[in-house]
């Protein structure tokens, strides 16, 4: 488990050449090819995984089997993102088809939230950089589907870019190297609102 530093930066769709350019200007450098990630998110029967994160309550989570459908890397990941009062977390394990088909047919069970089962999928293209020692990704193509209808699809036009800085960056140092709005965002809670509500 590894203590985790994000903020999350409000890039209008329009706006999106001139920071690219932008990066440019600040010397970016790409850390890794441009991938698609595919994520299945699962919850309790009441949403509860949903209500925590709306609300914003901790100690929360998400829980959720990652892959790279278009990549090489054939490995299949369950992570469980974890919000405290001491900060963010993240869990992560390469898990076999045969774990993740149990997982998607039968559930997790979580310590806090019980059993959990799949209910919706979020896919989306990302890019990865660094930016004046600070590690960035951009977010595009973003899809959401129900897991029990992976057909019907919505598509969000937003465009999320995250920083994910080193533990002991400050946050005046983030503040002036990169003069953004700050948002709070949610893939997993904008797929439930545009797919349940």
């Amino acid at each position: 488990m590894s203590f985790r530093v994000e903020e999350k930066l409000y890039i209008n769709n329009n706006c999106l050449t001139e920071f690219r350019q932008w990066l440019v200007a600040q010397k970016v450098s790409t850390l890794y090819p441009k991938r698609k990630i595919r994520s299945i998110y699962f919850d309790n029967n009441t949403s509860q995984v949903f209500s925590d994160s709306e609300e914003g309550c901790v100690p929360r989570k998400k829980i959720r089997l990652r892959n790279y459908p278009d990549h090489k890397n054939t490995k299949v990941f369950m992570e469980t993102k974890i919000s405290s009062i001491e900060g963010r977390f993240k869990k992560k394990e390469i898990i076999s088809n045969e774990e993740k088909n149990k997982k998607l047919n039968y559930g997790i069970f979580d310590n806090y939230y019980g059993l959990c089962k799949p209910n919706l999928i979020v896919e989306y293209n990302r890019e990865y950089f660094n930016v004046n020692n600070v590690r960035l990704t951009i977010d595009t193509s973003i899809n959401y589907s129900n897991y029990q209808n992976s057909s019907f699809r919505v598509k969000d036009e937003q465009i999320i870019v995250e920083l994910k800085p080193a533990v002991n960056t400050s946050f005046d140092f983030l503040i002036n190297k990169f003069p953004f709005q700050r948002i709070r965002f949610s893939k997993y809670c904008n797929a439930y609102k545009s797919l349940f509500y």
